[in-house]
């Protein structure tokens, strides 16, 4: 019988590294590709050539395990469909999640497409995540669950993936936690065992966000607001919310981000431009003086200002309410999806790292909206919510 194929996404880090191991061990014939997603250096930290160091550990790698060695070129891809988005989200005042768009788009898209070329029956990546399958009503239906290790879990990270892109995927070190994965790594005297695990954007590393974005986006001066912790700005009446069946338009009210303006606050400083701001930031103010560290609580790219409150306990920072669109609701299990007028209640998150809340679904004609049982802080337009069945990923959205 021919042993099944499999291309690794080698991506010169640690994880990749013992995934290809963990399926050359378990019988697979592997292939290791590495993709070569960006090579522009402006604005990020480190200026040298993060790719080629990342691309000669690879090749390092996929000779001590004694596997085939690629390389591929999907920089075009990568900034039209991943740095042009973020760049047109941060434009309209959203914070967008490249890491989700590029397992959506690239890892799972082109770089798939890749893969099948070379004669693929799967493709695997180095994700904290699991996959099961399981047959429903006589179809294949396949489930992607948490990583076992909870302090990894990067489940969140692949909220936006279809069932066939899950049909082909291969998540090798899903079931085993990260010290393990780095003895096995130092047991094979691999190059990668030791190596910090990659930060910042996907493929561009560690940025300085305004710098980077100021490639398309360019600076300009406007004023910084402090609205104070008891504004009225902040009265709101959640429990309309927690009902069993709040109304529509109670949903749609309370979902909506405070609505910030210079009368509600006072002048304290300047900034480079209110794009390149997002909810929940504490550096790059510059502003000082105050007794408790400030944090934006809102933008308006429209009129270029910046709202910010003191302290990080402050009310402008959370809310109960989001909205997901209706044209933005993604189910990865299809089986379990939502019918307008339903409720359910989920596990919750709207950033990755963040532990799961808990809240309900309710599925309305213009979108979806969730209620939290706690207040959250930090909710963000552009961000990914994404909904969770115990430790399965059931669907997701962009908050709106």
């Amino acid at each position: 019988m021919q042993k099944k194929k499999v291309v690794i996404g080698l991506s010169g880090g640690v994880d990749s590294s013992v995934a290809a191991y963990v399926l050359k061990e378990q019988g697979y014939e592997v292939i290791g590709l590495f993709m070569k997603n960006w090579h522009d250096t402006t604005g990020v930290l480190k200026a040298d050539c993060p790719w080629l160091d990342d691309k000669f550990d690879a090749q390092a790698v996929a000779m001590k395990l004694d596997i085939p060695f690629h390389m591929v070129d999907l920089s075009d891809f990568y900034r039209k469909r991943v740095v042009d988005y973020m760049f047109a989200e941060y434009e309209k005042g959203r914070t967008p999640n490249p890491d989700v768009l590029c397992n959506r788009e690239i890892k799972f898209d082109v770089f798939l497409d890749k893969a099948l070329e070379l004669g693929a029956d799967y493709v695997a990546t180095g994700h904290y995540c699991r996959k099961e399958t399981l047959t429903v009503d006589g179809k294949e239906v396949h489930r992607l669950l948490a990583g076992s290790d909870d302090n990894k879990d990067q489940s969140y990270f692949l909220c936006q993936l279809s069932q066939k892109q899950l049909e082909k995927a291969m998540f090798p070190v899903g079931d085993i936690i990260k010290p393990e994965v780095r003895r096995i790594a130092n047991e094979l005297n691999l190059v990668t065992a030791h190596k910090k695990d990659s930060q910042g954007i996907c493929f561009v590393g560690k940025v300085d966000l305004p710098v980077f974005l100021q490639q398309k986006l360019e600076a300009k001066k406007g004023r910084v607001f402090n609205i104070d912790a008891h504004s009225e700005l902040f009265v709101r009446d959640w429990s309309k919310a927690e009902v069993e069946q709040p109304s529509d338009e109670d949903l749609l009210e309370l979902s909506q981000p405070y609505a910030f303006h210079p009368k509600y606050g006072k002048k304290i400083g300047e900034h480079n431009g209110a794009h390149f701001y997002t909810i929940g930031q504490r550096k790059g103010l510059n502003i000082g003086g105050f007794p408790e560290p400030l944090f934006v609580i809102g933008t308006n790219v429209e009129f270029n200002q910046v709202y910010t409150g003191m302290g990080k306990e402050h009310p402008g920072l959370y809310r109960k309410v989001l909205r997901v669109a209706s044209d933005e609701i993604h189910w990865i299990r299809q089986d379990l999806a939502m019918k307008v007028g339903e409720s359910r209640r989920f596990s919750l998150r709207i950033r990755y790292r963040q532990p799961l809340q808990e809240g309900t679904l309710h599925y309305r004609d213009n979108g979806i909206f969730i209620v939290f049982d706690q207040p959250q802080r930090g909710i963000t337009a552009g961000q990914f919510a994404a909904w969770y069945a115990n430790d399965e990923l059931i669907g997701s959205g962009v908050i709106a």
